[in-house]
């Protein structure tokens, strides 16, 4: 089990692009676990629809059904049954709307309502407008998370505070700046 010194360091030293997409993914996931797991169960990496159709990166089973907490909240809020997240390693590009439409698709009913993209750079402004689009069109959340924010969610645990505080102030965020 890595320290959180040791996953801050993953995080910071991932190379931006193709070559280090695999190590992003594995960092991103390192700190997901150390974060979230409890109350989120252990991450299914990779998993296939049962057609072999979509691959997603990461899934975190979220079994807080009831109770307190953010993610018994989210949970009743957003249908949030598993948490989706899909991890982009970008080199010369920034997250598009493409790449937040694939992650919608990946949001079926039994799924829920809530996917996080980890991304190495912020996204684009067109992201931004499609994840409105979504929302309007479908309920969907879909909120953009950084190596930044991964390490500061460590610092939030490290203070015996709730590193999931900081997901639920960006679902805020975007109600808040949803037009």
């Amino acid at each position: 089990m890595s320290t959180p010194n040791d996953i801050r360091a993953r995080l910071r030293a991932c190379k931006a692009g193709h070559g280090g997409w695999k190590e992003f993914e594995d960092a991103c996931v390192e700190a997901l676990t150390y974060l979230f797991v409890p109350p989120l169960a252990r991450p299914l990496t990779q998993p296939r629809s049962y057609s072999g159709i979509d691959r997603r990166d990461a899934i975190f089973p979220n079994r807080n059904h009831e109770g307190v907490g953010n993610w018994a909240h989210l949970y009743k809020e957003l249908d949030a049954r598993m948490i989706l997240f899909e991890f982009k390693n970008y080199d010369t590009s920034e997250v598009g709307k493409d790449e937040v439409n694939q992650t919608r698709n990946y949001l079926t009913k039994p799924m829920g309502r809530l996917a996080v993209l980890c991304t190495n750079k912020g996204p684009e402004r067109q992201a931004h407008i499609k994840r409105n689009t979504i929302y309007s069109e479908d309920k969907k959340v879909i909120l953009f998370v950084t190596p930044t924010d991964l390490i500061e969610m460590i610092a939030i645990k490290e203070r015996g505070e709730d590193p999931s505080d900081l997901i639920l102030d960006l679902v805020e965020l975007f109600y808040v700046q949803h037009e």
